[in-house]
């Protein structure tokens, strides 16, 4: 009964973790930038692969190890390292884009999720803010400054959905939730102004 009762939370937190979510992001901007259909798979095939894929495949292996206690690493100090990967990550992806001649806005993003993650490594090094919050608002006011203010609000409710379903599962206390919340908002609102024109 227990498991039932928190199995809605965890459908949240898995389907609405922040690779998913970000992969979920990058290729709607890809297709808005890309030439061709051909090109939008592989611009947002290079950005999920190493944005994405290779910091969760790391946090995976890292669980099968016993390394980390599960994929939403609950403790602090196993975010850490996969931090790190993430961050090599973005930045093999930007350069990568950039040496791909790929359409501005695609680094443009990369560097934006590169920035966040170093925000998320930072903030971690001396407190726990949830990661899911962070991500998922990052992408509901991208996903408004980009494809419109309608958009942005038809995705909105799912920023207090991801909160709820962290409280519920007992990850993060309230004020976790709201920092990601915040932290995610401005950081984004504010690196909408360099957004290529």
């Amino acid at each position: 009964m227990r498991q039932r009762h928190f199995f809605w939370a965890r459908i949240i937190s898995d389907v609405l973790s922040p690779p998913v979510v970000w992969a979920a992001l990058a290729f709607p901007i890809a297709f808005r930038a890309a030439g061709s259909p051909d090109q939008a798979l592989v611009w947002g095939g290079i950005y999920a692969a190493l944005v994405c894929v290779l910091p969760a495949a790391y946090v995976i292996w890292m669980v099968w190890r016993g390394e980390i206690t599960d994929i939403h690493m609950p403790y602090r100090h196993e975010r850490i390292r996969p931090f790190i990967v993430s961050v090599v990550g973005a930045s093999l992806a930007w350069g990568v884009l950039r040496l791909m001649s790929a359409p501005p806005l695609l680094p443009t993003f990369t560097l934006f999720s590169l920035i966040a993650i170093g925000a998320m490594l930072a903030i971690t090094l001396v407190w726990q803010i949830s990661m899911h919050t962070m991500s998922v608002s990052c992408a509901v006011v991208a996903a408004g400054v980009l494809f419109g203010l309608g958009t942005g609000l038809l995705l909105s409710p799912l920023i207090p959905v991801v909160g709820a379903a962290r409280l519920k599962l007992n990850r993060h206390t309230p004020a976790q939730v709201i920092g990601g919340f915040a932290l995610g908002t401005l950081l984004t609102l504010l690196f909408s102004t360099l957004l290529p024109r």
